[in-house]
């Protein structure tokens, strides 16, 4: 029955994780800059959640976060400090390939699957304290 509690917490840990990769992709909606300063957009960033352990054992883990290779929003904003100078973007700005509104509907499928892991964590505990008054 440990088992379950086990599976549960290592669904919840996955689905944090996704929560908080959502949050950080929220955040940098509208940043232009990489993290070194150099002009570029921020690249939206997923995780990746695998089955089991590597090993065998239930639950699921991060496996890894990745970038999502897909380009950004073109906008024109010849005034902007990071316009593109020069080619055929000229004046466009490049902003991250986050879309608030798809965010969003992850985050909301993210909550609502960790909100079921407790649930499972609850019904895990009820039968585990009803065993333990049987065996009394």
């Amino acid at each position: 029955m440990f088992g379950s509690l086990d599976i549960s917490t290592s669904a919840l840990v996955a689905q944090r994780a996704r929560l908080d990769t959502i949050a950080g992709n929220i955040a940098n909606a509208y940043t232009t800059r990489r993290a070194d300063g150099q002009a570029g957009p921020y690249q939206r960033r997923f995780v990746v959640v695998s089955p089991g352990d590597g090993k065998g054992g239930p639950g699921a883990h991060v496996e890894r976060v990745m970038q999502d290779p897909s380009p950004g929003r073109m906008l024109f904003e010849p005034d902007h400090p990071d316009a593109i100078g020069s080619g055929r973007w000229k004046g466009y700005v490049e902003y991250p390939n986050v879309e608030p509104i798809t965010e969003m509907t992850n985050a909301m499928m993210a909550s609502r699957a960790y909100e079921a892991n407790i649930a499972a964590m609850d019904v895990t505990k009820r039968m585990i304290a009803s065993s333990l008054r049987l065996l009394a």
